[in-house]
């Protein structure tokens, strides 16, 4: 039965008018634009300044046209252009500085990491919304811990003890400053106060979009027919926004009148530590009912708390913690005990008694979500059979409380009184962090010299087919099998440490348990110190900042939806306006688009075409065309966030661009991996495998086909042979190693791009030099 060209991905073959837009979309680390489209110089021809469209530029800094593609016996005209984002997460010290929210931007992830909900699973459903709650509840204490942790710098390490009159410490501060009225409470609670607007204006960022923002809306945590269909912004995050930040200045409040497990005597002071505990039980209440406007049940709890905490109200909340704050330092004059150790612990014992139950929560709804990749091979199924999002909380409170009890060591030691005292509670966590590092360093000195002489002596047929070095074979495929075995075992041993110092934290500490305390607490003063240091350098150096990018380019892919106090998504403004310019393009009938992501780019190149899919004609859909290179679309994306981006949602993919989705790829990259295909082999000197057919359906392939450049395309991925097999007459020559880089270098490119255009990749039997 002959194949429809629809299921095909062919097309009618080119005429005089047809050429090809090349549209590429960067990784991460903020890719230059002359990288990015492969020349010497790039000129921007679109875009806001933020999502800039770039094209190759000749001398006169004039959009130049790309190389000719070489298909169906011909040479066709080629559009080279690029899609540069890297200025949104990377570039000056206010985004470098997006680098210390890393606890907050992990719990939001972990939101968009929850098993799917089965259509019409009224358990399913429950457990889903239970779990949503407890994570904006795990949220909102890691905003609480954050500015408490500070006030244990400024307001108890500085204020309350270092400016104490009398005080050996700061001697250049004479005593009747220190005694004056207001004075040591306005130096402990401004740089707090200071804090939470920087966390205001954070949360307050957003990309404008130049093209329709959002698809329709999705229910959270469904499985989706294509990827990223639910990748929406959350309409309710100023409320939330809101919420979090009355909780921090009802928590500040609370602070100066002894913490919220005592109460003041004095009646004044007593009056004011009711209001301000009423206060956080309102704000943490509306926090629990607030869930997604596209929830299991919008239309009970959700909207008259939405209706209840309109603009007016939240400014009146402002005003109220405002004004709570200033008359608790007012009334606790002159400041001698503070409650910033009694807050700490509480909301530490808070947040663990959450992350526990979210953790225990989660794992009946992974085990009803587990009917959706029932049958899949081992290597397509979610990480941790879909619990990966308890153990990314409980890293993320981890870091949170490491992090606060770093600065608080690393502070105290610059001040350089060895009479001021920290939270008893930070004790245990020094002794946590330092058995951790221990750990840490035994397993890198005895288990990596067996891992690596293993990987030696392992061979790999397909490295041999390939011509590729079969260690570095075996490690790149290493790194991509076991990297959340990695953050499990990290995140199990942080756990286990976390149960012992909890237990500790009520004993006695043995004195052969001393020197972990102070490994612990370098390590966490390495921890604040290094990180401080790399967002300063962050700003004077745009090098580093790129490199530093790195962490705000993975975590803020997602929407705020759990953490509100978060980088600004990017996705919601790159997506939608990669969908607008291919649009733009197909206007006219004989120009096709090839939407090409590198790395972290195939992501949102998938999103895009998801959402043209949607929204495009017959004849315009089939004048697209994808290409991810170097991808982890199939070994980590699918793996990690099986609600937003199921593989079930690739095969509907592939199903609608049939031979026109193409990836690129190298078994020596530890980054980037197959997309299609899996369990593949080596029979008779041929490469077998399962895969993605034409029509979207898993399934046995044929065995690879060689291409005229070395690489093996088997179904729809094509692996290129690393170090390069010989230089090719017209291209760049890129000898040794490529691994995750390079990859516009291989010949192998060309054919992809012709391919996902509709092409046979044939090229002309003579090949025509200017002289």
């Amino acid at each position: 039965m002959p194949i429809e060209p629809k299921e095909a991905g062919l097309l009618y073959p080119p005429g005089p008018d047809t050429r090809v837009v090349e549209l590429r979309v960067h990784g991460v680390m903020g890719t230059r634009p002359e990288a990015l489209v492969s020349a010497v110089a790039a000129v921007d021809v679109a875009g806001d300044g933020v999502g800039r469209i770039v094209q190759p530029a000749d001398r006169l800094l004039r959009p130049a046209p790309g190389p000719v593609l070489r298909a169906e016996g011909q040479s066709i005209p080629r559009i080279v252009e690029g899609y540069s984002w890297g200025g949104m997460t990377s570039g000056g010290a206010a985004k470098a500085a997006w680098a210390l929210l890393f606890p907050f931007s992990l719990a939001n992830v972990a939101h968009w990491m929850l098993p799917p909900i089965p259509s019409g699973h009224r358990l399913a459903g429950c457990l889903g919304l239970a779990a949503r709650t407890l994570l904006r509840l795990a949220a909102v204490l890691l905003t609480v811990l954050l500015v408490t942790q500070a006030a244990v710098v400024s307001l108890d390490l500085v204020a309350a003890q270092c400016l104490a009159p009398g005080s050996p410490c700061l001697t250049v501060v004479p005593d009747w400053l220190r005694a004056t009225y207001l004075v040591r409470p306005a130096i402990g609670l401004v740089p707090v106060l200071l804090l939470i607007y920087v966390l205001h204006r954070i949360s307050c960022v957003a990309w404008e979009v130049d093209g329709t923002a959002n698809p329709p809306p999705t229910p959270p945590n469904t499985r989706v027919a294509l990827p990223g269909t639910n990748l929406v912004a959350d309409p309710d995050t100023p409320t939330l926004r809101a919420l979090h930040l009355v909780a921090a200045l009802a928590t500040v409040a609370l602070l100066p009148l002894g913490g919220p497990l005592k109460m003041p005597s004095a009646p004044v002071p007593a009056a004011l530590w009711a209001l301000a505990l009423i206060l956080l039980a309102v704000v943490l209440l509306g926090v629990l009912l607030l869930d997604d406007p596209r929830g299991a049940t919008p239309s009970r709890a959700g909207r008259w708390v939405r209706a209840a905490l309109g603009p007016w109200t939240r400014r009146v909340l402002f005003a109220v913690g405002g004004l709570l704050v200033a008359a608790a330092a007012a009334s606790r004059d002159p400041l001698e005990l503070t409650g910033t150790t009694a807050t700490v612990e509480a909301i530490a014992a808070v947040l663990i008694v959450v992350v526990v139950v979210f953790s225990l929560l989660l794992i009946p709804a992974a085990v009803i979500a587990r009917h959706e990749w029932r049958g899949r091979p081992r290597e397509l199924r979610p990480w941790a059979g879909g619990w990966m999002a308890a153990p990314v909380v409980a890293v993320a409170a981890l870091l949170g409380g490491g992090f606060g009890a770093g600065l608080g060591y690393a502070v105290r030691q610059l001040l350089g009184s060895s009479g001021m005292t920290v939270p008893p509670g930070y004790e245990p966590v020094t002794l946590l962090w330092g058995a951790g590092a221990v750990l840490g360093l035994v397993v890198a000195v005895v288990v990596a010299p067996f891992v690596l002489v293993r990987l030696r002596r392992t061979e790999s047929a397909e490295a041999t087919l390939l011509g590729s070095p079969v260690r570095s074979w075996r490690m790149a495929s290493w790194q991509r099998r076991h990297l959340h075995h990695v953050v499990l075992a990290c995140a199990g041993v942080l756990s286990v440490g976390a149960v012992v110092a909890l237990y500790l934290r009520f004993t006695t500490v043995p004195t052969w348990l001393t020197p972990l305390s102070t490994v612990g607490v370098l390590a966490l003063g390495a921890l604040a110190g290094g990180l401080l240091r790399a967002v300063y350098n962050a700003a004077r150096a745009p090098e580093s900042a790129r490199q530093l990018g790195v962490l705000a380019d993975l975590a803020c892919f997602w929407p705020r939806e759990a953490h509100p106090i978060v980088p600004p998504c990017y996705a919601v403004k790159v997506a939608p306006e990669l969908a607008a310019r291919t649009a733009t393009h197909l206007r006219d009938p004989g120009t096709r688009v090839v939407l090409v992501g590198e790395s972290h780019g195939s992501l949102l190149v998938a999103v895009a075409a998801a959402r043209l899919l949607n929204s495009l004609n017959e004849p315009e859909r089939r004048r697209i065309g994808i290409v991810t290179v170097g991808s982890q679309l199939q070994w980590a994306y699918t793996r990690a966030f099986p609600a937003v981006l199921p593989f079930s949602a690739l095969g509907t993919l592939a199903g609608e661009l049939g031979t026109r989705w193409r990836s690129l790829c190298r078994g020596t990259d530890p980054l980037g991996g197959a997309v299609t295909t899996w369990r593949r082999q080596v029979f008779d000197d041929s490469l077998l495998g399962m895969g993605l057919r034409p029509d979207g359906t898993p399934g046995p392939l044929s065995a690879a086909a060689r291409s005229p450049h070395g690489a093996l395309v088997l179904g729809l991925d094509h692996w290129l042979p690393d170090p390069p097999r010989e230089p090719v007459p017209g291209r760049r020559w890129t000898p040794g190693l490529q691994r995750h880089g390079n990859y516009a270098a291989d010949p192998e490119w060309d054919r992809a791009i012709a391919m996902a255009a509709g092409f046979d990749p044939a090229e002309p039997a003579t090949l025509h030099v200017a002289r």
